[in-house]
């Protein structure tokens, strides 16, 4: 595994993580504490020590799992997770970006990850007019200096959202979070320009494009109901499944597994500290710590010029 300092932070990321959405159920899947356990012990023996969560991934199950999971191994882990959905709550949507609703998402993240502090406490997909407060961002403030939030971060809903990303520093974040992947290119037109110039760590969700780099779809196939992704439209589907099928034909050396090149198209980039790809099953949490052979830190751009 390789190593890489998440932004101005004294955290040592591995450069690959896992994420975790699909532990709330939306991917089609139930997961079961021991089917968790089995994935996060094959993640350690490989060297991640990388968790990205959220609470609205089903109302704080993915993070009870994890919290379950790693509760005796804590110093071992750096945990990342998010507020501001609230999904337990009938409050309006707006409502849960106040300071005080914030803080009672994080004491409930904290007790379903079986923890008293997070690593890193990240803003999710809001939008600007709930990120101007400086009443959020003071109580947040004042949870670092606590010493139960150790950083903040953003993980801007849009990406291109410039806005969010250069007030990053004002309210001390230090770490900004956008889907990235080889289909969707569009944090390199000014959001990583921003992050490398402040200094920021830059996590990349969805770095095989909910599984279309994965190499295991074709056109014409489709995702069952149960599965967030069955929501789209055929035509759409099939369009980025063709995309695929030519990168693979053109770019992808022979015998490289797609999701493995995929994870290491995205670090590439020197921008990127650490892809945080969902999994499924130990087989897929090794195809894709499996990237990290593929990343040369000498040559940052040879896959991607």
């Amino acid at each position: 595994m390789k190593y890489r300092r998440l932004g101005k932070t004294d955290l040592r990321v591995s450069v690959v993580g896992v994420g975790t959405w699909q532990f709330g159920g939306a991917w089609g899947k139930e997961f079961d504490l021991a089917e968790v356990k089995d994935m996060f012990a094959a993640a350690k023996e490989r060297g991640i020590n990388f968790i990205d969560t959220a609470e609205c991934y089903g109302d704080h199950t993915s993070e009870r799992l994890i919290g379950e999971t790693v509760e005796n191994e804590r110093d071992q882990w750096i945990i990342a997770t998010k507020f501001g959905h609230n999904p337990g709550s009938d409050n309006p949507p707006e409502i849960n970006w106040r300071p005080e609703e914030v803080k009672k998402q994080l004491d409930e993240s904290l007790s379903s990850l079986r923890t008293d502090y997070v690593d890193l406490l990240q803003f999710h997909s809001g939008a600007d007019e709930v990120f101007v407060n400086e009443e959020l961002w003071s109580m947040l403030n004042n949870e670092v200096k606590a010493g139960r939030v150790r950083h903040l971060g953003i993980s801007i809903g849009s990406n291109r959202n410039i806005y969010q990303t250069d007030k990053a520093t004002d309210i001390n974040a230090s770490v900004i979070q956008v889907v990235y992947n080889r289909i969707n290119r569009a944090p390199e037109d000014e959001v990583f320009a921003s992050c490398q110039g402040q200094d920021l760590g830059v996590l990349a969700r969805v770095p095989l494009a909910s599984g279309y780099l994965s190499g295991k779809y074709r056109r014409g196939d489709r995702w069952a109901e149960g599965d967030v992704r069955h929501r789209r439209k055929p035509e759409e589907i099939d369009t980025a499944l063709a995309e695929v099928e030519e990168i693979k034909a053109k770019e992808v050396p022979d015998g490289v597994e797609m999701a493995s090149w995929a994870l290491a198209w995205c670090l590439m980039h020197p921008a990127v500290t650490c892809v945080i790809p969902g999994c499924k099953s130990v087989e897929q949490v090794l195809t894709n710590a499996a990237a990290v052979d593929l990343v040369t830190e000498q040559h940052p751009q040879d896959w991607r010029d």
